[in-house]
């Protein structure tokens, strides 16, 4: 088996077949993607997501630094719970998304595979004079990720313990399962259902409370930082430029949409937005979510890449407030 970190040694198990692209490292399923799927909605096994970045903050100024550069409210976080932040630009567009939890002596988190070098490479830059060090652990922790209440959770597994860690929270599930979980909730991917120019507003990443899918990216209640003028704005005033919405598609053709796909209007038209990730839900049948013009009609048909497509709303287009259906 490769050497590369992100070669999984759990693609050795019975009927694992590797993803693709930046997901290669591990399974796309191990033979069965509907029961695979029905399992994890069960509340039953793992998904390995081995292949993901892992990065550290320790210090004793960690949790203030990270309060004032990111999205979310770090200050007085508990060791233990979970939390996810964003790094936005000036415009309120998001660069960086990472979701960890804190120890008591260092903030631990995991993101897109690939994207810790430029994550890193920014928050080296912003240390200043603060007492905090960063540093890249994937050689070190893996992440695997488990069914449960608001969504499911993410465990942090030293990297040689991964095959013990699958023979005790058994069965295995694929990618292919997980993404389908995942595009159901309506629970975006950075770099999949987003582009450069994605503030928080348009996809739901803001804290709802009890209405979010999952752990919310954005804290509305904290002080400034780079880029909140731009989301306080949409908040406050409503209508984001874009929504992200959940297409369920037709499924007459056995085939999903190409990822970057022009959404267009039925009937023709200029189009209204883009496909990001899709899947064949086992519940919903083939289904995609797709980053789309706010003034787009929430009950207009559309096509994306010659498939018919009906919408589900996601982000509400009028006020910029976001809900989540319940499921």
């Amino acid at each position: 088996m490769s050497t590369d970190l992100r070669t999984s040694p759990l693609l050795d198990l019975p009927g694992a077949v590797a993803g693709e692209g930046i997901d290669a490292g591990v399974a796309a399923h191990y033979g069965s993607l509907y029961g695979e799927q029905r399992a994890l909605a069960a509340g039953e096994g793992f998904v390995d997501l081995s292949h993901r970045d892992v990065i550290r903050v320790s210090g004793p100024d960690r949790l203030s630094w990270l309060h004032s550069m990111t999205t979310q409210y770090f200050e007085g976080l508990e060791p233990g719970r979970w939390t996810s932040a964003l790094l936005l630009d000036a415009q309120g567009r998001v660069e960086h998304a990472f979701a960890g939890l804190d120890d008591g002596e260092a903030f631990t988190a995991h993101t897109e595979p690939g994207a810790a070098a430029a994550l890193l490479g920014f928050l080296d830059r912003m240390r200043f004079m603060l007492r905090v060090e960063v540093a890249d652990v994937t050689a070190d922790l893996a992440v695997a990720w488990r069914p449960a209440a608001g969504g499911g959770k993410h465990d942090l597994v030293p990297r040689e313990q991964l095959t013990s860690y699958a023979e005790a929270a058994g069965p295995a599930a694929g990618l292919w399962a997980y993404e389908a979980l995942r595009i159901a909730r309506g629970e975006p991917r950075l770099g999949f259902d987003t582009d450069e120019r994605t503030i928080p507003n348009e996809v739901g990443w803001l804290d709802l409370g009890a209405d979010a899918a999952w752990t919310p990216a954005v804290h509305l209640d904290k002080g400034c930082y780079r880029g909140q003028e731009t989301v306080a704005r949409v908040h406050n005033l409503g209508r984001p430029p874009r929504r992200l919405t959940l297409l369920h598609l037709d499924g007459s053709e056995n085939r999903l949409p190409t990822r970057g796909a022009e959404v267009l209007p039925e009937g023709g038209g200029r189009a209204v937005g883009f496909v990001g990730s899709s899947t064949r839900h086992h519940e919903l049948g083939p289904i995609a979510l797709a980053l789309i013009k706010r003034n787009t009609d929430v009950s207009a048909p559309l096509v994306v890449d010659g498939l018919p497509a009906a919408q589900e709303v996601l982000v509400d287009p009028e006020i910029g407030m976001h809900f989540r259906p319940q499921r």
